[in-house]
């Protein structure tokens, strides 16, 4: 879907709205396709993608593979509905409509947060593939009555041999790769983690990732999201100063935000971990240092959002999956080389692997950069970020250690009060948010 905005955007600027919603027809019931081909084979080989050596969880005793493979299943519904749901979003994205596709990914991670919450506690594991199967329900029902807004009509044909679809497939392919590769960064990871002798690895890891991923959604993914169709539309003018200068800005904004973030929520998450998921005392400080691992990665997650849809606005989908490629070969080093050396420490290791993610998304600024003639510096984000995040997460550790009442609520009030204290201290680059 993000490959395919510059081409929508194109069809509707050079061609007409009809034309558009014609394209957009033939690539959903081909893509819908495949997913559907692509989703008969993962069921059908389920049991063996876990099982294998290279597989997902080799690791793990017979029971629980078998429970894996049939979860594996599970997520399928998920995925079919995401086929047409990222089409969507790109559809009204390409229209200059922004609100429901910025809500979209927030109401997955709803349904994420609903089935750990709600549903784990009634259906066991099962409650998280309810979860994630109703989040991405919700991500496609909150954007779809939009559609018609903007004339929408499908168009039931499947030729492949419509110019515009081939157009469209030799976006879409480097993008689809690319995203094979980072499937296979989480399959190395919970390989990994089955391999260790540390119970509740693979649970502390997936429930870490979607905590970190709750900011990383709401800023990272929301403003990224927002901005591809301003970038691609700078780029077919080849305004590449403008383009640089929105790059930039965006960048500056998300870094200073985020930096803070992470360390208010690594300083405060400790009794919400706790309290909200009823682990064990072991399962929950593992989860904890799991979860700040992964914080200690948001900035690179979100300057990643911004850097590849810089190239796919320029209709260079080959760098991202480059990029991808480095990416997956530093995770795998740094989390190989971590668990043989400090095995006692086990998943929050497997979790800063992620780190490859930022070297990831500065090789793209770097390329990015040549690519422009256009530098991007966000040297005094950068800084300002790391000051209210030492500031901001000292407060919060203090008051949350200090304050008298309930772990909980001392923790929710010192992260209040340091996201406060921090944002003062980046509110020049934060209010740029508003400008964007």
């Amino acid at each position: 879907a993000m490959a395919f905005i510059p081409l929508l955007t194109e069809y509707l600027t050079t061609k007409s709205r009809e034309a558009a919603w014609d394209l957009f027809s033939r690539v959903a019931n081909f893509g819908f396709l495949i997913t559907g081909v692509f989703a008969l084979l993962v069921a059908i080989f389920a049991q063996q993608i876990v099982d294998s050596e290279i597989g997902i969880a080799p690791g793990f005793g017979e029971e629980q593979r078998i429970l894996l493979a049939q979860l594996m299943r599970m997520n399928l519904i998920a995925t079919m509905i995401f086929s047409i749901s990222g089409l969507v979003m790109a559809s009204l994205q390409a229209n200059q409509h922004f609100v429901m596709p910025a809500i979209a990914p927030i109401m997955y991670n709803v349904g994420h947060i609903f089935g750990a919450i709600f549903l784990v506690p009634r259906y066991g594991i099962y409650g998280l593939v309810y979860g994630v199967i109703i989040g991405a329900a919700l991500h496609l029902l909150v954007q779809f009555p939009m559609l018609f807004k903007f004339g929408f009509r499908w168009t039931p044909a499947l030729d492949i041999r419509h110019t515009g679809l081939i157009e469209a497939l030799k976006l879409m392919a480097p993008r689809l790769f690319t995203m094979a590769g980072i499937q296979l960064i989480f399959i190395a990871r919970d390989n990994l983690a089955s391999r260790l002798d540390q119970v509740g690895a693979v649970t502390s890891l997936t429930y870490g990732w979607m905590i970190m991923q709750v900011p990383e959604t709401i800023l990272g993914t929301a403003l990224a999201t927002a901005l591809l169709p301003t970038l691609s539309e700078l780029a077919s003018k080849q305004d590449w100063k403008k383009f640089s200068e929105t790059v930039e800005r965006s960048l500056r904004v998300l870094i200073a935000l985020t930096l803070p973030i992470a360390a208010v929520m690594s300083a405060g998450i400790n009794p919400l971990v706790r309290g909200v998921f009823g682990f064990d005392e072991s399962i929950s400080s593992l989860l904890t240092w799991t979860t700040r691992a992964y914080l200690a990665t948001l900035t690179g997650y979100v300057i990643h959002e911004v850097a590849v849809r810089a190239f796919y606005a320029r209709k260079e989908p080959m760098i991202p999956l480059y990029a991808v490629i480095i990416r997956l070969v530093l995770f795998l080093g740094i989390g190989i080389l971590g668990i043989s050396l400090f095995p006692e420490i086990g998943a929050p290791i497997i979790a800063i692997a992620e780190l490859a993610l930022l070297i990831e998304a500065i090789i793209l600024l770097v390329w990015l950069s040549r690519r422009t003639h256009e530098p991007v510096n966000t040297n005094t984000a950068i800084i300002k970020g790391l000051i209210s995040a030492v500031v901001g997460g000292v407060v919060t550790y203090l008051i949350a250690l200090y304050l008298p009442g309930g772990a909980i609520v001392t923790a929710l009030i010192g992260m209040i009060v340091g996201g406060l204290v921090a944002l003062i201290i980046v509110w020049s680059e934060a209010k740029q948010l508003f400008n964007l």
